[in-house]
């Protein structure tokens, strides 16, 4: 029997999951199943924002085509890659499965959502009397608290370590519908993060500028690599008594398993970083080049000389208008003085 077809009847429930082949890289990319709640999920999210994209088409305007590949590529591709590679089948007999699991669903997708900027594109393309009301709800008290860049940290974080020191994470592991929603909490939680910092709709409070939220993503970098660290060095088993009994005979000690899922867990936090802290630079700096923009056009527009109005011819003789005149006419220093001796 294949590797393919043992997955698939693994995933339809006709064998053990102990009876799994041993991963190896070779086969590991080849190895998927089907998971028809983020099926789902991602056709209904993929599916909205291509009718946003096509709706502003229509009125004949322009959306980035990189925006959308970030969303669809970055965003719902992890979101699959997450929930039905070899990393979901493989995440209830291995810790570290299912670990990079939870780090892509956590921040890696809702970075990718997030570049696509949905909010922005669905107020753009929803119509007047529906996107009243969506943005009202964006901007209400209840959702910038939440989406206030320092709670909503503390919620992903705590998300994290309920997930994996409460008994949480081992009855997920039974219950399908529980793991299910486990992935949802977890996009969310870090969507709630992310979706802010990035879109170009106002959620967050006037202070918080670029260099503010710059400063926020780098705390945030630090934050994640927290619960990796807690993990790596914890002295017990996580969901130990689940993996004790699907464990194949293949499989690493549990300790072991645990220590390379913390280390990938603190590895993509940090990776996932970067590339964050990066975009929220080319904002500011795209800011910058807005703001500086705006103020010459501005300035320009209020230093235009102003055209003189049809009339008489001014009288020569008269004394030139204050503002006109030479700097040492009106000078009261030395040098002032000898300019205007000197002065023919």
């Amino acid at each position: 029997m294949s590797a393919a077809q043992h997955v698939v009847q693994t995933a339809a429930g006709q064998f053990g999951a102990t009876d799994l082949p041993r991963p190896t890289w070779g086969d590991f990319p080849s190895q998927w199943q089907l998971d028809l709640p983020a099926l789902a999920l991602v056709a209904v999210l993929g599916g909205l924002y291509g009718w946003g994209v096509l709706r502003l088409r229509r009125r004949g305007e322009a959306w980035s085509v990189a925006r959308t590949t970030a969303f669809a590529v970055l965003g719902l591709g992890t979101i699959v890659v997450a929930t039905m590679s070899a990393l979901a089948v493989y995440d209830t007999v291995l810790f570290w499965p299912a670990a990079v699991q939870n780090v892509l669903l956590d921040l890696v997708a809702p970075l990718g959502l997030a570049l696509g900027d949905p909010l922005s594109l669905a107020l753009r393309a929803l119509p007047e009397r529906t996107a009243g009301p969506v943005r009202r709800a964006m901007t209400g008290r209840a959702a910038r608290i939440l989406a206030f860049p320092l709670v909503s940290s503390v919620l992903v974080l705590a998300s994290e370590l309920c997930v994996y020191f409460t008994p949480y994470f081992e009855t997920a592991l039974r219950d399908g519908a529980l793991h299910q929603l486990m992935y949802l909490q977890l996009l969310l939680a870090g969507s709630l993060f992310v979706l802010p910092l990035l879109t170009k709709e106002e959620l967050l409070p006037s202070w918080c500028g670029h260099p503010v939220r710059a400063a926020l993503v780098f705390l945030d970098g630090l934050i994640d690599a927290v619960p990796g660290i807690v993990v790596m060095t914890s002295g017990s088993v996580i969901a130990g008594g689940w993996y004790t009994r699907h464990a194949p005979q293949w499989a690493p000690d549990l300790h072991a398993d645990q220590q390379l899922g913390g280390g990938a867990m603190v590895t993509l936090a940090e990776l996932v970083g970067v590339p964050f802290l990066m975009v929220v630079f080319v904002q500011w700096v795209r800011a910058e080049r807005a703001g500086t923009a705006a103020l010459d056009r501005r300035l320009d527009a209020e230093l235009v000389p102003a055209v003189a109005a049809p009339g008489p011819a001014p009288d020569l003789g008269t004394e030139e208008p204050e503002l006109v005149r030479p700097w040492w006419e009106s000078d009261g220093g030395v040098i002032g003085e000898r300019m205007r001796r000197q002065r023919p």
